[in-house]
């Protein structure tokens, strides 16, 4: 198994979900990003405190990178960019926009995902979309 796919399981027996790593430079200082979703779909700070007591020992063993660096789980945000077809399937029921290669914007909430096509439910109706058309997506929050 690849260190990704065990940290998803260490992730997943915390009752949450992995939703994505990656690694940054920030003032400086390598931070070594774990992003991670609760299963209900909601992230505190005490699921990020306990998972990276599980992460810990795990990149102990088996650096995820050369040299220095600072864990951080956390969580993806309210608003966030969808990049993988598991960003789509964990943001199920999130409101989400999408710019299509077109150059059209279209907003709505996301109603499901499978076979690499994203169904919004728009103020039109409900309209699907391939992801081959989909330049950009990212969820956003309504105040």
């Amino acid at each position: 198994m690849s260190l990704e796919e065990d940290i998803k399981t260490v992730v997943e027996s915390a009752d949450a979900n992995l939703y994505d790593i990656t690694t940054l430079n920030e003032n400086g200082e390598t931070i070594y990003r774990v992003s991670i979703l609760g299963k209900d779909g909601k992230t505190d700070i005490e699921k990020c405190v306990e998972i990276t007591h599980l992460i810990s020992p795990l990149l102990d063993v088996t650096p995820p990178i050369a040299g220095e660096y600072r864990l951080e789980v956390s969580s993806p945000g309210v608003e966030r960019k969808l990049k993988k077809p598991h960003h789509f399937e964990l943001s199920k029921g999130e409101n989400v926009e999408l710019k299509l290669f077109s150059t059209e914007r279209v907003k709505g909430k996301l109603k499901d995902f499978k076979d690499n096509t994203v169904t919004l439910e728009t103020e039109f109706g409900e309209e699907s979309f391939d992801l081959s058309d989909i330049s950009g997506a990212k969820t956003y929050f309504e105040w």
